[in-house]
């Protein structure tokens, strides 16, 4: 789908995907802001006030809100106006400084450095982006770069075995992927990220269970005495 398919898609109703976060993105997030180091990006620079995350396809907003009500600050991106807006919509409801953590972009996510968001980051939510491989593993090879040391990188989305073994989801086997081929692609990144967690979870729906594939990554802390970025 292209941004102006999802434009419409946002448009046809109050939430799509509803207000609350996903719950294994919960799962592996809760807490991470009380435990990710906040290191200064350059030898003698100051670390950020606070964690930092970026969350890609945030379409309106569900996860980069509930991190921001969590302390965090967010860059939230998508190439759906319509999908941001809603999502500036929902955070007017909240506090002043819960909204002031979230910086919307409207961006086509393969592309972050037309949009200036280049890192780093303490947290990297990559949650339900189906992309073509070839596609896929340089935005994750992109991603890689942006994580701060200590920090993570979490990639969810719908199992390749979900289209005969589960429910819903794209039915295009093009842009599925298993914990494997993320952990592979992962693996052309360098050698400085350590795969916490690579596997298949299921995830209720009104029907049958739908398998997700999971992937939880974190960059390595420099030895002592080593630059942190």
């Amino acid at each position: 789908m292209d941004a102006a398919e999802w434009d419409a898609r946002y448009a046809q109703s109050e939430l799509v995907w509803g207000a609350p976060p996903n719950s294994t993105v919960v799962e592996y997030v809760y807490g991470l802001d009380r435990r990710v180091p906040l290191l200064p990006d350059e030898t003698g620079g100051t670390p950020p006030p606070l964690p930092r995350a970026l969350d890609l396809a945030c379409g309106e907003g569900r996860h980069a809100l509930w991190l921001a009500t969590h302390g965090w600050h967010v860059d939230a991106v998508d190439f759906s106006q319509v999908g941001i807006d809603k999502g500036r919509t929902v955070a007017a409801r909240l506090s002043r400084s819960v909204r002031s953590r979230v910086n919307w972009h409207c961006a086509d996510i393969t592309d972050l450095a037309a949009a200036g968001i280049t890192g780093p980051y303490e947290l990297i939510l990559m949650v339900f982006v189906h992309l073509p491989a070839e596609e896929r593993g340089a935005l994750l090879r992109e991603l890689a770069a942006m994580i701060s040391p200590g920090g993570m990188l979490l990639v969810l989305g719908h199992d390749t075995r979900n289209l005969t073994q589960g429910y819903g989801g794209p039915q295009d086997p093009a842009i599925l992927f298993t914990p494997e081929d993320i952990r592979a692609e992962l693996g052309a990144a360098g050698d400085h990220l350590t795969i916490r967690i690579a596997d298949a979870v299921l995830r209720p729906t009104e029907g049958p269970d739908a398998i997700d594939a999971l992937v939880v990554a974190e960059r390595d802390l420099p030895e002592s005495g080593e630059a942190s970025a």
